[in-house]
């Protein structure tokens, strides 16, 4: 299993960093996939991967990054209220065949999923975005990775014993201190190698310290969900990792929080 996991592992770091190198298109259509693929998983825990409803979300996934691929931006607000009525009007049509909380469902996988996981590519597609969208991964992967180290070596304080028995406030305290730590040191890279930028260390400190409390928040999100409904992974796509929602869970919280602090703290970079 730990053989399984960790090639996986690496092949699909390798695949995201190719992804993410190439950007425009390719990026764009990566993260098409993986939000069309992670709506399903959402979808098929409520049994909606097939109804009416369901189509009706993956219509709109598509339409979302259609626009988001042609620069129609001022045409997103208007098709995300065009989506939530095209739902209530199948909720109503179809009555009682869906209940309210099928509805629920539905729109939240498409803004739980589609929406957020998008933020990787508009992260990708602003000024110097090849650079910037590692911040992503040192949020989410390096703060994982301490937090486990940290937990496994001195984590005695339960963070949150009922959700994940392993997780522990000092592995927490220690993947955030070293999300920020490792955010300031790429900000003296970014600043020296990218482009100049004024006080960069504390700037990306502070991404780093924000994306990877979203990065904790998601992880126990994907997992509270998957307690409710008593499955232990949203799918087997990624041997020894499962499905895309168990991969990308952190990532879907992080990207959207890193887009607003950087176009808000780095003055669009003098762009």
């Amino acid at each position: 299993m730990f053989k399984t996991r960790l090639l996986s592992g690496i092949v699909l770091v390798i695949l995201v960093v190719g992804v993410l190198y190439l950007g425009g298109y390719v990026t764009l259509g990566a993260v098409f996939l993986l939000s069309l693929g992670g709506v399903f998983e959402l979808l098929r825990i409520y049994k909606l991967e097939k109804s009416a409803m369901g189509i009706v979300t993956y219509l709109a996934t598509i339409v979302y990054y259609g626009l988001l691929c042609f620069g129609y931006s001022e045409y997103i607000m208007p098709m995300m209220l065009a989506y939530i009525l095209a739902v209530l009007s199948v909720y109503v049509i179809a009555y009682p065949k869906f209940q309210d909380k099928d509805a629920m469902a539905a729109i939240m996988s498409f803004f739980y999923v589609t929406v957020m996981l998008s933020y990787v590519y508009q992260i990708r597609e602003l000024k110097y975005g090849g650079a910037l969208v590692v911040m992503i991964f040192v949020c989410s992967w390096v703060n994982d990775t301490f937090a486990y180290c940290f937990g496994v070596t001195l984590g005695k304080h339960k963070m949150t014993p009922k959700l994940s028995p392993k997780k522990s406030v000092e592995g927490l305290i220690g993947g955030l201190f070293s999300s920020a730590l490792v955010g300031a040191l790429y900000g003296i890279f970014f600043s020296k190698n990218v482009y100049e930028l004024s006080n960069a260390p504390i700037i990306f400190a502070i991404i780093g310290l924000a994306g990877a409390v979203m990065a904790v928040i998601g992880d126990l999100a994907a997992s509270a969900i998957k307690r409710n409904n008593d499955i232990k992974d949203y799918g087997k796509l990624i041997p020894g990792h499962g499905g895309i929602l168990d991969r990308f869970d952190s990532i879907i919280f992080t990207a959207p929080i890193i887009y607003y602090c950087l176009l808000y703290m780095t003055g669009n970079l003098g762009g």
